[in-house]
């Protein structure tokens, strides 16, 4: 993907979840390649042929779905792609958020960008105007079964670009009627051409741009996940054996060699000493308990779900997802079914059932950092032990987590129910997938957050004695005002904002970066 100061040019071919993510903040602006104008413009000159004769063609001059029969005239061809976004914005339920309505909008620039779909350069100028100007027009979550395409809350993305329902005034921080926001923005509502409300509706993308989000936030998570366990076996007094590279070469999974090394590379390196692993070097225990000694094989499979689904996604955001599919260089228009949306859907259950696994094993950690049998610590983590109830209840919402994951862990894909007259009869149910992929990925990284602070304040009831450097300036990290500023827990307070300043050090990237100089 070319790139400029602020702008990405996209081509349909190169755009990465990173790239889609990126796009989320609402830093960097969108346009095309001269080579991807160049296919957008020849593709919309073939429409233009069609729409000229008699020949029926779907999508262009006939109706949608199971009217796919009746022939449409000439004089009404607009109203016909104007209906098709007003009736199928039939959306509910909370809008997105602006951040994610901008990789749905970012992801279907990049999708017509292929020059596959026939839309006008014009239109999708406008569209990209919106883009670049946040002014993104109102889309409900819920709605779309996931084939024949996104249809709901991409009808709900192309209505504001007709001057109907409303959109976001970054001006004014508040939805408003669409017309008045894009006069306010010198942005002229679209007359759709033939073909062009189907263009705009017509694929995968509100499926794939919130599973690339719990893709990205995943591949985090499971970093996140290894370097918050590998402070959890320094200071539950564990042992990096386990972690010995020829086991897990005897059994050559690339996730579980890869966490493996994460861990070891961080408290296992003869160069940098840790006084807490020394504490107890003649101990007389034997071996850890699976949480500890199994962390490869367990956080191993979570990373390798994370690189399948990654590898779908990727392959979907550059797809052409269309129906007909245009192809101007042999004069032809071909029906197919590129819009469902099976493949990002079972991906997405296959993300959230493996993702969800980090905060399985972090939660039993957790358990065994606050029952003082398991670790040797005080109850809780606390002095004072009555008085105070430490991280008692923390445990509980790291619990009432994990137990909520494993229901929004059962694949919405395994479910289909017949839509349009049975001319739909089959479809992925892929937008609840990739909504609760999201939901369990936010889960884990709050779990993970419990599992930080109860490491660090075990670390802190262990003083004098220190861990090895790159897990101190994690701890001091989160303990200083310039960073979390998450302090020593000496006595009960309001515990809360702890916890979401240890889910925000981990989710904005920052505990990762911290750590990652480390494994290279």
């Amino acid at each position: 993907m070319a790139s400029a100061p602020n702008t990405l040019y996209v081509d349909g071919e190169t755009m990465t979840p990173e790239d889609l993510f990126a796009l989320s903040k609402g830093n960097l602006k969108i346009d095309l390649t001269p080579e991807a104008w160049t296919n957008v413009g020849l593709s919309r000159d073939m429409i233009e042929e069609i729409a000229a004769n008699e020949k029926p063609v779907y999508g262009i001059n006939t109706g949608f779905g199971n009217f796919a029969h009746v022939s449409i005239p000439k004089k009404t061809l607009s109203d016909l792609q104007r209906n098709l976004i007003v009736s199928h914005a039939a959306g509910t339920g909370a809008p997105l958020t602006i951040e994610r309505t901008r990789m749905l909008s970012a992801l279907r620039i990049n999708v017509l960008s292929k020059g596959f779909s026939g839309i006008k350069p014009s239109t999708l100028k406008t569209m990209i105007s919106m883009f670049n100007n946040s002014t993104l027009s109102y889309v409900p979550i819920k709605g779309t079964v996931g084939a024949s395409g996104d249809l709901a809350p991409l009808s709900h993305l192309a209505l504001g670009m007709i001057g109907e329902g409303k959109v976001w005034n970054p001006k004014v921080g508040e939805y408003q009627d669409a017309k008045k926001v894009l006069a306010e923005f010198g942005i002229e509502p679209v007359v759709l051409g033939p073909k062009e409300g189907l263009a705009l509706i017509n694929g995968t993308q509100f499926i794939t741009s919130l599973g690339s989000e719990a893709v990205v936030r995943g591949e985090n998570a499971c970093k996140a996940a290894d370097i918050i366990t590998a402070l959890s076996l320094e200071v539950l007094k564990g042992t990096v054996k386990p972690m010995d590279e020829r086991i897990h070469k005897a059994r050559p999974h690339t996730g579980q060699i890869e966490v493996a090394r994460r861990i070891r590379t961080i408290v296992g390196s003869d160069g940098d000493k840790s006084e807490l692993s020394m504490s107890h070097h003649d101990c007389k225990k034997v071996q850890d308990s699976y949480t500890l000694r199994c962390t490869p094989q367990v956080h191993g499979i979570c990373n390798d779900t994370v690189a399948f689904t990654k590898g779908i996604l990727t392959t979907e955001i550059n797809s052409a997802t269309d129906n007909p599919m245009i192809f101007h260089t042999t004069k032809e228009s071909i029906s197919g079914g590129n819009f469902h949306g099976e493949y990002p859907a079972k991906a997405l259950d296959y993300l959230a059932i493996g993702v969800h696994e980090l905060s399985s094993i972090s939660e039993r950690r957790i358990e065994r950092f606050v029952n003082p049998t398991l670790s040797g610590l005080p109850a809780f983590l606390v002095r004072e032990g009555g008085l105070n109830s430490g991280f008692m209840i923390a445990h509980c919402t790291a619990a009432s987590l994990v137990s909520e994951n494993k229901v929004l862990c059962h694949p919405a894909s395994v479910d289909s129910i017949s839509t349009s007259a049975a001319q739909e009869d089959h479809v992925s149910m892929g937008g609840f997938s990739a909504r609760k992929a999201l939901e369990v990925v936010e889960n884990v990284e709050k779990v993970l957050a419990i599992e930080l602070l109860c490491a660090c304040q075990a670390l802190d009831l262990q003083r004098p004695l220190k861990t090895v450097s790159v897990l101190e300036k994690v701890h001091a990290y989160l303990r200083s005002p310039e960073g979390c500023n998450v302090a020593a827990w000496d006595h009960d307070r309001y515990m809360a904002p702890d916890i979401e300043s240890a889910w925000n050090f981990i989710r904005s990237g920052k505990l990762v970066e911290m750590v990652e100089d480390v494994w290279k």
